[in-house]
Formats: structure tokens, sequence, C-alpha cells
């Protein structure tokens, strides 16, 4: 009988050692390391994959080695294949994280059964068969080449990998899977470390793509070792407001593609919908005479699409001014509010701040700067903006207006919609061909420019 023992892993790194340590001595993080029971001899052990090549791999010359341009598999979704960068690569392994009833499973369930002509196992370690035929059902989509089984144990789901030889493989979740191998629980360190190398090892000697599903924590990392993220070769992170309809799915790691790439999908009761034109949905037509709204041609990954920012300023009722933001930098807010009051001369100090951007979007563009100034000042004077105006620019500290990249693209997104006007860096136009453009285009150097042509009437 095989002795046991305790070691200590790193939640952070995955690093062992015999025992407890404050920092770690691979990693530096402070107090990551926690206990589990693992097997004395499971070094010596490793996860048995039916049908794989026993041969050992051998170096060889960069010259020598045969490079094809392998096509990629098409997973019949646009915003899918987009993030992927043009499809699923044979033999990849990509993780796909996000928190819990955001709508992980429904997206991937939702492309598995799209594929059509392709056999696709999906294997479910939280839901039995009856629960996904009951979702699969509620998405209506028929497909004859989906398998489903409900297995945790690593070794048994290669035993029917190797029996159906699937074109694709879903693991939900990798946290569930185990080995018999190792003696800790499901979801511990040492589980999720071995189970996600043996998936590596399968879908690279045996040239079929896996997609793996993850949890997150409360500090919205993926739940696992660090290593987790270093074996696989992309890293999808599903994200949205559950209180909102929309879902974004963003790259944050791609062997294969840019990590610029970004998804939107909406949510609905039928499933999830690919939101081609998000500009169309994420600016509403009711704000006209309004003030606090401002809308700003924004670029999230290579997509130009234009949001409404929205602000709303008044008197602070207690000592304390109050400063919050939804799907903004703070801290930037609370720098563009110091600009206004040391450049521009409009005093918010003493005044409660509040800034949202509409449809739970979070942006990092630096080019929506001129629209958070516009819509706080809009607020402030309860003046409205033009209804059929744009901006993009990013501020300054001396309050100079600095260009941004891609203008061409974001007047070309602001024409479509019907804007008659943009207001733009007056650097950015010494480049850019505006001879083709219907829409007028005013360049400014300074934030004062922009707010005498906002605020006529002031």
């Amino acid at each position: 009988m095989a002795k046991t023992k305790t070691s200590f892993f790193c939640t952070n790194c995955g690093v062992e050692a015999a025992k407890w340590v404050g920092k770690c001595p691979s990693c530096g993080e402070w107090n990551t390391f926690v206990e589990e029971l693992v097997r004395k001899d499971s070094s010596s052990h490793k996860v048995v994959i039916p049908g794989l090549d026993k041969n050992k791999a051998k170096p060889l010359l960069v010259k020598d080695i045969e490079t094809t341009s392998e096509a990629r598999i098409d997973t019949a979704c646009g915003e899918f294949n987009r993030v992927l960068g043009g499809g699923l690569v044979p033999g990849s392994l990509v993780l796909i994280g996000g928190e819990p009833g955001i709508g992980k499973s429904t997206l991937v369930l939702q492309v598995v059964l799209n594929m059509h002509g392709k056999k696709t196992l999906y294997v479910s370690g939280e839901e039995s068969p009856k629960q996904l035929k009951l979702r699969a059902d509620r998405l209506d989509i028929s497909n004859d080449s989906c398998f489903i089984l409900s297995e945790t144990s690593i070794e048994q789901i290669f035993v029917q990998i190797q029996q159906l030889k699937p074109d694709l493989v879903v693991f939900d979740s990798i946290q569930t899977m185990s080995t018999e191998v190792l003696d800790s629980s499901p979801g511990s360190i040492s589980q999720i470390r071995e189970c996600a190398a043996a998936i590596l090892r399968y879908a690279k000697e045996s040239n079929v793509a896996v997609l793996l599903i993850g949890h997150i924590t409360k500090d919205g990392a993926i739940a696992g070792p660090k290593v987790l993220e270093h074996i696989v070769d992309t890293v999808l992170q599903f994200e949205g407001d559950q209180h909102y309809m929309y879902r974004i799915l963003r790259s944050i790691k791609n062997r294969f593609g840019s990590t610029a790439e970004l998804g939107i999908f909406e949510m609905r009761q039928e499933g999830l919908r690919e939101v081609i034109n998000p500009s169309e949905l994420l600016l509403l037509d009711n704000h006209e005479g309004l003030s606090g709204v401002a809308i700003s041609a924004t670029i999230e990954g290579v997509r130009p699409f234009l949001i409404e920012v929205q602000a709303l300023v008044s008197t602070a009722a207690y000592g304390t001014p109050q400063r919050s933001a939804t799907g903004f930098d703070i801290r930037r807010m609370n720098m563009l509010l110091a600009v206004l009051e040391k450049r521009a001369g409009f005093k918010l100090a003493q005044k409660d701040v509040f800034l949202n951007i509409a449809g739970g979007l979070k942006v990092n563009d630096p080019a929506i700067d001129l629209a958070v100034m516009s819509a706080i000042l809009s607020s402030n004077f309860d003046l409205a903006i033009e209804k059929q105006i744009a901006m993009a620019g990013e501020v300054g500290l001396s309050g100079e207006i600095r260009p941004v990249n891609r203008i061409e693209q974001r007047l070309a997104e602001a024409e479509k919609l019907g804007f008659e006007r943009i207001i733009v860096p007056q650097a950015n136009l010494k480049n850019t061909h505006l001879s083709s453009k219907k829409i007028k285009i005013i360049g400014v150097k300074k934030v004062e420019e922009a707010f005498r042509i906002l605020f006529k009437n002031e």
C-alpha cells in the first residue's frame, strides 16, 4: 500500500515545498502556500493516455522542420473566430474563464452545436447529460455529431476519447477533473496541474483542439495555479455584468493570434447572439435635450464603435464630495477633474461627480478622455450637447488634446451612424485623408477650444 504524505503548493506559481513558508521562493508572493495530501510515489507515475505514440522526441534542426499552413477549424461563430484569430487551431489548448453564471457553458455548447460535420465530445464534470440536453433544447440547435460525457476521472475520459476519436474535445470544467495518480481532491493545485499537463500532451500528440472551461477567483483571476495559464495556448476571458444583456469575450493570451481582439455577444432567452455592430446597440436616441451625455468614438482591439458617456454632477450634500465611475478608471477621472480645475478654470472640488459608460462596458481607450470631460461639464452647467456630434481625443495634463490612433476608422464609424460633426485632435488631421469623408471634422488643440464648440450658449 502506497504511503501518503502532505506537501505544500504555491497557489500562484504551483511550486512545491516540503514545509509551509511565508514567501514563495519562486514567484515572491506572500501567504500563497496551501497544504495538500499527495501520494508519496506520485512523482514516478504519469497519466496514461491510450493510443498516443510512445516514441521519444528527438532534436531537429530548424531548417529540417517542415511547416504547413494548416487550415483552422471554423467554429461557425464570427465573434468567437475573431477572438481566436480566425478559428480553432488543430492541436491547440484554449482556456475560457469567467464568473459563475456569466454564460461560459452556454457559449461553448452553442459553439459546439453549431459545428456541423465535426465530431465533438463535451465532457461535463458539473452537469448531467439531461441538464445539457435541456440547455441544448433551449438553444434550439440540432447536431448529429455532438457527444456528451458526464465523467470526472481523466483516465476514464481518455478511454472514451480513444474509442470515439473526436475532432474537438471540451472539458467543463478543469477544476472538476481528477486523476488516480494523485490522492488529493479535485480542484486542488496538484490535480489541476497534472490533469492540464495530461490534456496538453494529448492535444499536441493527437493534433486535436481542446477547450477548457475554468473557474475564476474573487479578484477575477483564473482559479488554480498560475502554471495553468502558462500551459495553455490561448486564455479567453468571458466577462460582463449579469444585470446587463451584453457579454464580452477578450483574449488575454493567444499564441496563434492577436490579444487585441474583442467579441461582443447579447444574452437572450434562446442563447447568445453575436453583436455585429455594437454601436447601434450602445447608442440610444432618447438622450436628445438631456445634459451630461457625450458620444465618443473608441477602439476596442481593432474594432471601432461609438459609446455613450454619462455624467452627473451635483452639489455635495455632505462635507466630502463623492467620486464614482462605472466602466472607467476612477483614477483617470480624478486626473481629468484636476485638469478641468487647473487648466480650464472650472471649480468642481465641492461637487459630487458620477460617471457611467452605458451598456455595462469597461473602456480603457484614452481617446474617451474628451467625452468624459465634456459630459461632466454638460451636467455641471445643465447644458445638453448636440445630438449629432461625436468626439475622440486624449487629454494631457496641460489641457492639450493629444492625437489618437486609428483616427480614420473612428471617422468612418461615426459617419456610418449618421453623425454630422466630430471633434478630433488637430494633430490627427495632418496625415488623414479627408476628401472622401462626408462628416464635418473639427480639429482642436486644447480642451478650451472643444468646450467653446460644444457649449456655444454658455
